[in-house]
């Protein structure tokens, strides 16, 4: 079982002891006994302990930056959401094949907001403009935020927040099992809470650092149990010898496990696996063991909204991908809404 996360180092930027939550995780870091390194700025984070790169990318996974958010222009995070909410950047697992690592760049240590008040106040703008529409707001687009929310207690506060709010809505996915503190949150229904899966074979070789997948399907029970509308991410879809049959599998022990009550207004959304050439130097530097197939020749072109080529599986692939994983959900949750594969 992975246990919770705990930095083995903390970097705090000086403005965010003038917050609330900035106090209050110095004092906890404090009493736990972890180093505490004060920045001016995490983009002035140099010389992270290590001998070489891979260590110093590994010793940054476990690094914590407590600051605060400057920009409060939110991202709009299509298909998920209308915006992207930032409370937290960065991530603790080691996913061979995560989009995080380009976009971390040099600098993948976490990172947790203080100022959640101003985030609110900026939520609450864009939920005006749009209202009487509703307006949903996606919270893992850069982190994967249970993973850090059992010492910040941020995503907590912000489930509470839209759950007060007249037209907004809460969105975000994990891997991550520990869900304890979230299942008596005010939510108000108005919180989708979704587990990313995927077979054991991918999980196995290429999801290091995250929870398993009996955990997460025991912590998504939990959640359906405390009255959450539930979903489930099966991303990235992975094409490896057996796949049909493992994510069947997949797919029937999430059948006999989750309570009845959670499949009347359960989503699905489906994702393969694509990767860049930047994604690929990356990958192969921090992870150079890994079984993850990236061979340009194999895949097909398709053009991205960030202005870079990615890799995707052929037409004929996706086809198959889609066909299959859409009738194993549609036998199993016959009541599901897939909302969308890419």
């Amino acid at each position: 079982m992975v246990k919770p996360f705990v930095p083995q180092l903390v970097y705090v930027e000086p403005k965010a002891l003038n917050y609330p939550l900035g106090k209050e995780l110095m004092t906890k870091f404090e009493n736990m006994g972890i180093e505490i390194r004060e920045t001016t700025s995490h983009n002035q984070i140099r010389n992270l302990p290590g001998e070489n790169d891979f260590q110093k990318y590994r010793i940054a996974k476990s690094t914590l930056v407590v600051g605060i958010r400057k920009t409060l222009k939110f991202d709009t995070s299509k298909p998920s959401a209308e915006y992207a909410i930032p409370f937290a950047t960065g991530c603790m697992g080691h996913c061979h094949y995560c989009y995080l690592q380009t976009t971390m760049g040099s600098k993948p240590y976490i990172r947790t907001y203080v100022n959640i008040d101003d985030i609110f106040e900026a939520a609450e703008d864009y939920m005006k403009e749009r209202a009487p529409e509703p307006t949903r707001f996606e919270a893992s687009c850069t982190s994967d935020i249970v993973g850090v929310d059992h010492l910040t207690h941020t995503l907590k506060k912000a489930i509470e927040f839209f759950g007060e709010s007249d037209y907004g809505q809460l969105r975000f996915v994990t891997k991550f099992a520990h869900v304890d503190h979230l299942l008596d949150a005010k939510h108000n229904h108005k919180t989708r809470f979704r587990f990313s899966i995927n077979d054991d074979y991918v999980i196995k070789y290429f999801e290091p650092g995250t929870s398993r997948l009996n955990e997460r399907i025991e912590a998504a029970t939990k959640i359906a149990n405390a009255g959450y509308p539930l979903g489930f991410i099966i991303a990235p879809i992975y094409l490896h010898e057996g796949w049909k049959n493992g994510y069947k599998i997949m797919l029937e022990k999430l059948e006999e496990q989750l309570p009845r009550s959670a499949t009347k207004d359960l989503t699905f959304e489906m994702i393969q696996h694509r990767f860049t050439k930047p994604a690929k130097r990356v990958i192969e530097k921090n992870y150079p063991m890994t079984k993850l197939e990236l061979d340009e020749s194999k895949r097909k072109l398709k053009w991205g909204p960030y202005g870079i080529y990615k890799y995707v599986y052929t037409d004929p692939e996706q086809e198959e991908i889609k066909d299959t994983l859409s009738r194993y959900i549609q036998t199993y949750f016959p009541e599901a809404k897939i909302e969308y594969f890419t």
